[in-house]
């Protein structure tokens, strides 16, 4: 069943777009007609907010109903520009370390206080693309449901566990005890086709990726097995986070799957 959203409905969506709210509520905001087939298929969203135009178009993501949205509602949910008109409202996956980080993983990425939503929505995407296990964010990083990470993560939030508020050292820790040799991402490492070539991605790899401004810093680079970094032939002083980790991610998956 369909009919319009309700004045207080709307108002619960809109406070998901505050980072304490939906703390509080358990709850986020997902947007875009991709996040939402995804939080379909893997999320079980407890409600579909659309326009009747997005709802025409994209009848698979509504059948069982859904909140209708007008252009004025849809602007307050969002700051996209060309906004797709279907939101989803879905419980927040929680997850522990011991539940991610087994005995079974290969290849888990930390993040460390990566602050750019945007970034870090990316980053999730990236691990998902390679088969990684998890990732893990370490404190001080952004919530991975603040809307642009969930939007940049294209539904990947909905497909690999993602641990929040961990401590560096509780982090590299878990991945010691299962096998895991820690890599850092940083401009002062070996190259990583010369850590490739000597076997050094064909285990069980964890990948410490820095903050976009200030990268890693010593205390992190210290607890690393090793520090690498991507070659460039060209004129860029450097990649920014993002594709750093896809370099780094498509590297060891591939290794480990020869």
């Amino acid at each position: 069943m369909s009919g319009d959203i309700t004045a207080t409905s709307l108002r619960f969506a809109r406070r998901l777009l505050q980072r304490k709210f939906r703390a509080t509520a358990g709850e986020f905001l997902v947007e875009g007609v991709q996040s939402v087939r995804e939080a379909v298929a893997y999320g079980s969203p407890r409600a579909i907010l659309a326009t009747d135009e997005a709802a025409e178009a994209f009848p698979d993501l509504v059948r069982s109903g859904y909140e209708r949205l007008t252009p004025d509602h849809v602007r307050a949910l969002t700051d996209t520009v060309t906004s797709q008109g279907i939101f989803a409202i879905c419980g927040t996956p929680t997850w522990s370390l011991d539940q991610v980080v087994t005995d079974e993983a290969r290849l888990v990425v930390i993040c460390a206080q990566i602050r750019d939503p945007g970034n870090l929505g990316t980053v999730i995407r990236c691990a998902d693309a390679f088969g990684a296990d998890a990732v893990v964010l370490t404190a001080g990083s952004v919530d991975m449901t603040n809307p642009k990470t969930v939007r940049a993560s294209v539904g990947s939030i909905f497909h690999l566990p993602v641990v929040a508020g961990v401590d560096m050292t509780t982090a590299v820790d878990a991945v010691r005890r299962r096998g895991m040799t820690v890599m850092a991402a940083d401009g002062s490492g070996t190259m990583l086709d010369q850590v490739a070539d000597a076997g050094g991605l064909d285990g069980k790899v964890a990948w410490i990726m820095g903050n976009e401004a200030w990268g890693l810093p010593p205390a992190d680079l210290a607890v690393a097995d090793t520090v690498v970094r991507i070659p460039m032939w060209g004129k860029a002083e450097s990649l920014n986070l993002s594709t750093a980790a896809a370099v780094c991610l498509y590297a060891t998956a591939s290794r480990q799957r020869r």
